[in-house]
């Protein structure tokens, strides 16, 4: 399967989701690529859209080596590889002054992207994942390990195109996952798409705004 661009995939995983609309749920997209699939499934859904930004915790000295995150929203999380951190013996210190700093970044780029809108409380709604597509899901499965502690009744997983392990694992943590397409010979998620062009953060902040409208309105 391939997709025209993200809108087309946006819509596709859209005609799969219809039957959550009776469940009032919100969107929440991975940005940058996540935004353009995830606004024709809010549009479809009558649903909000919102952000879910992750930050990764490096280990000390070696930035690249993630020990951790930090997951906005209405109550931010900190995720920890707990065994990671004690098997390195990594202080605690570390992990409140690096989460501090993620989160300072995390405020930041909601600031940026959704111009003062505030996280969507998510206690008691079902809430829906949207991203371009995954590889190794490593991104996705810190959200959703935050997103379990946040109230929310019903985690859904929407990805266009992913690998069959990672789908495989992405599935035990959620409560429902859709895959439009999980090819053996995965390579890489643009090859899947005709247009996988990186967005500019102007385009994702007018996308957004044209969702706050909609819904608005509606």
């Amino acid at each position: 399967m391939r997709f025209q661009n993200r809108e087309e995939a946006g819509r596709l995983l859209a005609s799969r989701l219809l039957r959550l609309k009776s469940t009032d749920p919100v969107v929440l997209a991975l940005p940058r690529g996540g935004v353009p699939v995830a606004v024709p499934v809010a549009e479809a859904l009558g649903a909000p859209l919102d952000l879910l930004l992750v930050r990764k915790i490096g280990a000390p000295g070696h930035p690249e080596f993630g020990i951790g995150a930090v997951v906005d929203g209405h109550q931010p999380e900190i995720v920890v590889d707990e065994d990671t951190v004690e098997g390195f013996g990594i202080p605690r210190g570390y992990i409140e002054r690096e989460s501090a700093r993620e989160l300072e970044e995390i405020e930041r780029r909601r600031a940026l992207y959704m111009r003062g809108r505030r996280p969507i409380n998510l206690a008691g709604r079902a809430v829906i994942v949207v991203d371009d597509g995954v590889a190794t899901g490593g991104t996705v499965r810190v959200a959703l390990r935050a997103l379990a502690r946040s109230g929310a009744v019903r985690r859904v997983l929407a990805i266009p195109v992913a690998p069959p392990d990672t789908a495989t694992r992405l599935r035990t943590l959620s409560d429902e996952a859709v895959f439009l397409a999980t090819p053996a010979n995965f390579g890489s998620v643009g090859f899947y798409y005709d247009d996988f062009r990186q967005l500019e953060d102007v385009e994702v902040v007018a996308l957004l705004d044209h969702a706050a409208e909609r819904k608005q309105a509606g």
